[in-house]
């Protein structure tokens, strides 16, 4: 019997990584990327790829959408402005949130899987992040899962799948090692794409996780917080 299709939307972090192995334990895989303009880039096409890679997926779609970088706005695809270093305990919206780029994302996911019969949408969106990312909340996502629905065919009826959204970090390090995720091809860091710098929000939170876990992050780093 032929599994249901799924598009799942791997950005190459450790979230998106995880969030691709519990897909993969249902459904036929098709991997969405998104080159943005972001300042690794290259360094998460490649993750991308190699988890592509990984799981044997042969239906992957990468969509240039430079147009984040004229938009500006995030310190991730605007040079002249700085990543911060991490503060985990801040509840301001930081530099590095891509106004609404889980939007756009979603949209592109849509029109994709509208096109190749996919019912589900995998993302892998967690509310610990929510703080600072407004499109990483669970009512953002059941919102949008309705405006997908309206916008589509009568017979297409597609489903978001959030399977992070109410995981901390130190959870979703457990479930990918349960599910033996290749985090070791994943990459997370705002700002280099040689060694991680350990210091930006996005490094912080991961080695967070990982230290919770009681495992050792199997990428290197400058630095280690």
């Amino acid at each position: 019997m032929s599994r249901e299709k799924a598009v799942v939307l791997v950005s190459g972090g450790m979230d998106s990584c995880v969030t691709a192995a519990i897909a993969h334990t249902e459904c036929e895989l098709a991997f969405l990327h998104l080159n943005y303009g972001q300042r690794t880039q290259q360094r998460e096409l490649k993750a991308f790829n190699n988890i592509a890679d990984f799981y044997n997926v042969r239906e992957r779609l990468v969509v240039d959408v430079g147009y984040f970088s004229q938009i500006g706005g995030s310190s991730l695809t605007d040079t002249r402005i700085s990543v911060s270093k991490a503060d985990l305990e801040s509840q301001e919206i930081p530099s590095s949130y891509v106004p609404f780029r889980n939007g756009n994302i979603l949209s592109i996911a849509a029109s994709w899987a509208e096109v190749i019969g996919a019912g589900k949408i995998f993302i892998g969106a967690v509310e610990e992040d929510s703080s600072g990312y407004p499109d990483c909340r669970e009512d953002f996502f059941s919102a949008f899962e309705k405006a997908l629905n309206l916008g589509t065919k009568p017979q297409t009826h597609l489903h978001i799948i959030t399977p992070l959204i109410h995981l901390a970090k130190a959870d979703i390090v457990r479930k990918g090692l349960e599910l033996n995720a290749p985090l070791e091809l994943t990459w997370s860091c705002y700002q280099n794409e040689t060694k991680a710098c350990g210091i930006c929000d996005s490094c912080a939170l991961r080695l967070r996780g990982f230290e919770q876990a009681g495992v050792e992050d199997p990428i290197e780093y400058v630095t280690r917080g």
